[in-house]
């Protein structure tokens, strides 16, 4: 039987493949918590005239976005929901852990399905990395909008991220260089006819060794204007978009800024505040 990278036999000395942490490698290469967080703080003031107090963090694997949310203010709260047990339980030894008792008192995991969790009135919610592409049909997409709708406030808002551009669609590996490993996003296979996406993410070390598909997503490769509609039929009243900056390279620069109308980038990212409130 062949070996499989990543891991050891008995005697052999650890790699760095078979001591890693898949979620702490993919906090570290995927997700700007900070950052995130920000954004949704500024942009609720600025579309509501109010601060936000608490949150919903769908599709939440570690909580990584509801535990900063909470840190961020002592009168910030925060329910995070996500239907694996395993990936809560590495945000409770990992994150949760660290927080003082105050914290985690305003802090709440619901291991359920987004489309039915009971959360009870939240100001804002959030699906981001792309997570909501989980579900492939309009229905079972509609059904989650409007979920979310119900659970938020009357002023609420729900942002979402979403990236596109004809490199998407392209069947592609492509690496990006960190100080101990290399983060590798696999673009496998696009289908046209039911734009079903399927995505993987590697991690490789400098000792030769490696995670091979860490991650997998079975995705729908959804597009703006589809998002847009669905978000209007669930009823939210409007939706804005926020088009990510390139710097005087061309390259993204992470700053983000409400648009009328995107551009026709090989590659870009958004973000999308649908508003419950015109």
């Amino acid at each position: 039987m062949a070996k499989k990278r990543g891991s050891r036999r008995k005697g052999d000395r650890p790699t760095m493949a078979s001591l890693a942490d898949r979620h702490e490698l993919y906090e570290a290469s995927v997700q700007s918590v900070p950052d995130e967080v920000e954004f949704m703080k500024t942009t609720f003031r600025e579309l509501t005239g109010r601060r936000p107090r608490m949150l919903r963090e769908d599709f939440c694997g570690t909580a990584a976005a509801a535990c900063e949310w909470v840190k961020s203010n002592r009168l910030h709260k925060a329910v995070a929901v996500d239907i694996d047990p395993a990936v809560l339980e590495s945000g409770r030894s990992r994150h949760i852990a660290r927080m003082t008792d105050g914290q985690r008192r305003r802090l709440r995991l619901v291991q359920g399905d987004v489309r039915s969790a009971r959360t009870g009135r939240v100001d804002l919610a959030c699906a981001f990395n792309f997570s909501w592409w989980t579900f492939r049909t309009r229905e079972e997409l509609l059904g989650y909008f409007r979920a979310v709708k119900k659970s938020l406030a009357p002023d609420g808002v729900f942002f979402l991220d979403i990236y596109g551009g004809a490199e998407a669609y392209n069947e592609v590996e492509e690496e990006t260089e960190y100080d101990l490993f290399t983060y590798v996003w696999e673009q496998a296979h696009f289908e046209p006819l039911s734009a079903r996406y399927t995505c993987h993410i590697h991690f490789r070390f400098p000792d030769g060794s490696e995670l091979p598909k860490a991650f997998t997503y079975e995705w729908r490769l959804w597009t703006l204007p589809e998002l847009t509609e669905l978000l209007a039929e669930a009823g939210f009243a409007r939706s804005v978009l926020y088009w990510q900056g390139t710097d005087e390279d061309g390259d993204p620069n992470g700053e983000f800024t409400a648009v009328e109308e995107g551009e026709a980038d090989p590659a870009w990212i958004a973000y999308v505040a649908a508003c419950r409130k015109a």
